[in-house]
């Protein structure tokens, strides 16, 4: 599967990240949704940068454009993880997860969740 698009700029995430909650919105929309948002003219040019970068689409709704993202979330996030695994663990899923682990507080079902995926991984011989 090929990865996602080019890497965002954190205006351009924040903008993935509301449209990835709302499905397709119009910029006004998604400007009203962020953190301190720039102007509404700053807004539309990243969104023409997100399109031009294949990241989303859009459509006409009357006199406004509505844009989608072209990525679904699941390909997106996974690049997104897929880049900070090799960046920071050397490209070692296990170095990823055992930092993660070490961090992080279990309750009972995430625990049992984790290790029916370590028991797939021994059934397909990982």
């Amino acid at each position: 599967m090929p990865d996602a698009p080019d890497p965002l700029s954190r205006r351009e995430r924040e903008i993935m990240d509301v449209l990835y909650r709302l499905g397709e919105a119009a910029v006004a929309d998604v400007r009203a949704q962020m953190v301190d948002p720039p102007s509404y003219s700053a807004v539309r040019a990243l969104f023409a940068t997100l399109e031009a970068k294949g990241h989303l689409t859009h459509r006409a709704d009357g006199l406004r454009y509505v844009y989608a993202p072209t990525v679904p979330p699941e390909r997106a996030a996974r690049s997104a993880l897929d880049r900070v695994v090799n960046a920071f663990f050397a490209g070692s899923a296990t170095h990823a997860a055992v930092a993660l682990l070490a961090e992080t507080k279990l309750d009972d079902d995430a625990v049992a969740a984790l290790e029916a995926l370590i028991q797939q991984a021994r059934e397909r011989g990982r």
